[in-house]
């Protein structure tokens, strides 16, 4: 006797089509399933023997073999459970289902029979719909998850005994839409109008948002370097559907997705502690999954007190930085996560924080700083577009009560910046933002006029900026001039996208000159 269901299993965070195949032979009562399961699918078999005689339903007392087809990709997970249950039950004549090939299933059981929710639900249900399939079996509490998935019939089921009484025709499931509209952007807690001074930062940051641009913000302790960056999805633009759907994607396939079913729709901020581990931030372990600068795709991932991070940690920021996504290679299976992230640093200038301030002295030898600027590697640097130096305020500043510019006036100009770059690149097959323009991208798109080229030419040979400066320097000129509203790039754009390299005079100038030296935003 011999039943299929068509299931699913995620890898990354799309899924891939598998084959639950029972066969009931005689033979000593025995349970075993094949096909690379790992730890939890193995589990399976007892959760689904106890499932079954706590539902009413008779355990068959044959040699039971459950093959996960294709065999040769690992599985892991609990989602299995479900159809393997549901195999079990048409192979030993118990349920009868007509169309069961134009149906998948996913869910883990619980002993006594109930379904619980299961992790990258719209990733699998987003295969399903691709495969053709007319309906979906899923545990109740993924049923708005899965509903986000259109074109698809979802039944959502409390346990195993409900499904059996659907298909039975006792009593049917639930398959109406619950589709929830997008989570509102709801009132921000925090704004830039309540930001007193720091006019160089806030510009920076501006700069940062309209062409999606690292930053790195250098000064003192207190200074307000993390309060800057905390106030930065203020002012980016809401995500569009597509991106919805894929934070969303990475949010179900890392377990976070809740049961609300709701999209996604306010950009993700990740600050994860300096004591991350690498897979924590890349991604993988025993079991892959998304690490937090996956969980930061298409928002922003804030490291504070940047130097404390252990090296081989930032060192896998390299790839996303570049590329946009993670590559997680194993024995057997590869792994990629989305990656598309904004990274905004903030460090102290010295392992004291004083150097360079003009009201407390440094007490940091050269050699001392010169070690704590080097925990960051050379290429790590490079691939921060911007440098921004942020100073204590003064306290007449602070005390004044002048409001600093408000987050929305901000944001009208990003949104307004984000809109030339989807306009002149929409239809060219290149990025929808500056900074992910590639090699030929830039030479079309960000070639400064004739006293530009000549003022960027003496900023390479003075700075010794490397070949990705130089094209990052040309990128956040772009920016610029796309938030002054001008088509060409100029030099005065070039010059304050030269403005903000200030860390490359730090790290090649003499070790007893400021770290940082950002000049004021034109006018």
């Amino acid at each position: 006797m011999l039943a299929k269901v068509r299931s699913a299993a995620v890898i990354g965070i799309d899924a891939y089509p598998v084959d639950v195949e029972i066969d009931l032979a005689n033979g000593l009562p025995s349970f075993s399933t094949v096909g690379l399961p790992h730890g939890a699918v193995k589990e399976g078999r007892e959760r689904v023997s106890a499932a079954l005689a706590n539902s009413g339903f008779a355990f068959p007392l044959k040699r039971i073999t459950a093959n996960l087809a294709p065999a040769d990709v690992p599985k892991a997970g609990s989602a299995f459970d479900l159809p393997i249950a549901i195999g079990v039950l048409v192979a030993s004549g118990q349920l009868d289902i007509p169309d069961l090939n134009q149906g998948f299933a996913f869910g883990e059981l619980g002993l006594e029979g109930s379904l619980r929710p299961v992790r990258g639900t719209l990733s699998l249900v987003g295969c399903a719909r691709s495969l053709g399939a007319r309906w979906v079996l899923v545990p109740l509490a993924n049923r708005a998850e899965a509903a986000l998935v259109d074109g698809i019939v979802v039944l959502a089921a409390p346990s195993l005994r409900a499904i059996a009484d659907h298909f039975l025709g006792r009593v049917p499931l639930p398959s109406g839409s619950v589709r929830q509209p997008s989570a509102p952007g709801g009132a921000e807690t925090v704004d830039f109008g309540e930001v007193r001074g720091q006019l160089v930062a806030k510009r920076a940051l501006e700069v940062a948002a309209a062409g999606g641009h690292n930053l790195l913000m250098v000064g003192p302790p207190g200074g307000g370097k993390t309060m800057l960056a905390r106030r930065l999805p203020t002012i980016l633009p809401a995500m569009s559907a597509a991106e919805a759907i894929e934070v969303t994607k990475v949010y179900s396939v890392a377990g976070l997705g809740g049961s609300d079913g709701i999209l996604r729709a306010n950009r993700p901020f990740r600050a994860p502690h300096h004591t991350v581990s690498d897979a924590g931030m890349a991604g993988g372990g025993s079991h892959s999954r998304p690490g937090e600068v996956s969980l930061a795709h298409r928002g922003v991932l804030f490291l504070d007190e940047l130097p404390e991070f252990r090296r081989n940690v930032l060192e896998t920021l390299r790839q996303p930085l570049e590329d946009g996504i993670v590559t997680i290679a194993r024995a057997r299976v590869t792994v990629t996560y989305p990656a598309r992230i904004m990274l905004i640093a903030a460090m102290n200038p010295c392992p004291c924080g004083y150097f360079g301030d003009a009201a407390r002295e440094c007490q940091c030898s050269a050699e001392v700083r010169r070690r704590y600027r080097s925990r960051v590697s050379g290429p790590l640097y490079d691939r921060i577009d911007l440098h921004c130096q942020v100073l204590g305020v003064p306290w007449p500043e602070l005390a004044d009560g002048d409001p600093g510019e408000s987050s929305a006036a901000m944001a009208t100009r990003v949104r307004s910046a984000r809109d030339r770059q989807q306009f002149r690149f929409s239809g060219a097959g290149s990025a929808a933002v500056n900074a992910a323009l590639s090699g030929r991208d830039v030479e079309r798109w960000c070639a400064p006029d004739g006293e530009g080229r000549r003022l960027l030419g003496l900023a390479m040979v003075r700075l010794g900026l490397s070949a990705r400066a130089y094209v990052r320097v040309l990128k956040v000129a772009r920016t610029i001039a796309d938030l002054e509203g001008e088509d060409r790039v100029r030099a005065v754009h070039v010059a304050e996208a030269v403005q903000y390299r200030g860390l490359d005079r730090a790290i090649r100038g003499p070790s007893n000159s400021p770290p940082i030296g950002v000049g004021s935003p034109p006018a």
